[in-house]
């Protein structure tokens, strides 16, 4: 409830302020796009279309969600830093893109440079789940498994860099463990993956269809990332609680625009984007995703950007994480 509360004062702070400066803007006159560099399906996906819809009914434009998939989300992310600097292209962000860029030795354009935020959206803790033809029925025996077995266990990601690979990484870490990764272009295909058995683990965020496939034994839920347990999945222990002592991550999910994109529009689609997220009618479905509201203001969102960076890099270091 604290943190609720913190949440919406930050809202009517980021409100107050930039409403003032958006007012006059002459935007947006036609359809704008948020480009979404993740497969269809996924958290990430559900969250954005949720934000398209109402934009578009609040613009009486088109807000278009486009699906650019590969690269761990830099292939749609260097596609927005590149776009012209009107407003009318936007980028769905998340760790991957704002915080742990640093696992890849060459990119086509800087993420920190060529991408202004402008809003946090929400935070959502990961599940880990199993193959249930994978003998562990919890995250001790599954730590114990994976030492016995180095290198043989093989996880799925939505692709390098993102939450749902960074927090299998730390869980690596932390554990003491040594698991085998295997990269998607999505969460949604990695999922399908792991349901089928190609895979044996994954890290996933809340999904609405994640309680479900646990429910009826088609995964097998070891513990959440969170510190405490969830609302959707209240049987599932903390995996801080559960084997691995201080063990936390979650994933974040943003809207960016191309760096040059000026000032006012920034703060008007900020302003919006916060009305609409902090809205009461807003507040199941984020309960039913597991998410809790960030939002705030554009400066806020580029301080946490930087604070998680650090986070990661030292995470990216240690584990001595490369993509060339």
């Amino acid at each position: 409830m604290l943190r609720f509360l913190c949440g919406s004062v930050a809202i009517a702070l980021a409100l107050s302020t930039a409403l003032a400066g958006a007012q006059t803007i002459p935007y947006p006159s036609k359809p704008v796009r948020m480009i979404l560099p993740f497969s269809a399906g996924g958290t990430t996906d559900i969250l954005a279309r949720l934000v398209a819809q109402r934009l578009s009914v609040l613009y009486g434009q088109q807000v278009i969600v486009d699906n650019r998939t590969g690269g761990g989300g830099h292939i749609g992310a260097e596609l927005v830093a590149h776009a012209p600097a009107d407003g009318y292209t936007l980028l769905i962000g998340s760790i991957g893109l704002h915080a742990a860029f640093g696992i890849y030795s060459k990119l086509g354009y800087d993420p920190t440079a060529d991408l202004k935020p402008v809003i946090l959206l929400a935070e959502v803790p990961l599940v880990m789940v199993v193959h249930p033809s994978l003998p562990t029925r919890n995250v001790r025996e599954f730590i114990a498994l994976a030492k016995a077995h180095p290198g043989e266990i093989n996880f799925g990601s939505a692709g390098f860099g993102t939450s749902t690979h960074m927090t299998a990484e730390l869980f690596e870490m932390m554990a003491g463990t040594r698991l085998t990764h295997i990269p998607y272009k999505g969460s949604a295909p990695a999922l399908a993956d792991l349901v089928g058995g190609q895979i044996q683990a994954m890290f996933e965020v809340i999904s609405p269809v994640l309680p479900q496939y646990i429910s009826t034994g088609k995964l097998r839920g070891l513990g959440v990332t969170s510190k405490q347990r969830l609302a959707v999945l209240p049987d599932l222990p903390p995996i801080t609680e559960a084997g691995v002592p201080g063990y936390q991550s979650t994933a974040w999910y943003t809207v960016a625009a191309p760096s040059k994109v000026p000032a006012p529009i920034v703060q008007k689609l900020n302003a919006d984007i916060n009305s609409i997220i902090g809205a009461q009618e807003f507040q199941p479905r984020l309960r039913e995703l597991g998410a809790t509201l960030m939002g705030g203001s554009p400066e806020a969102a580029a301080k946490y950007f930087a604070a998680e960076t650090e986070k990661w890099n030292k995470v990216i270091k240690t584990a001595g994480i490369r993509v060339d």
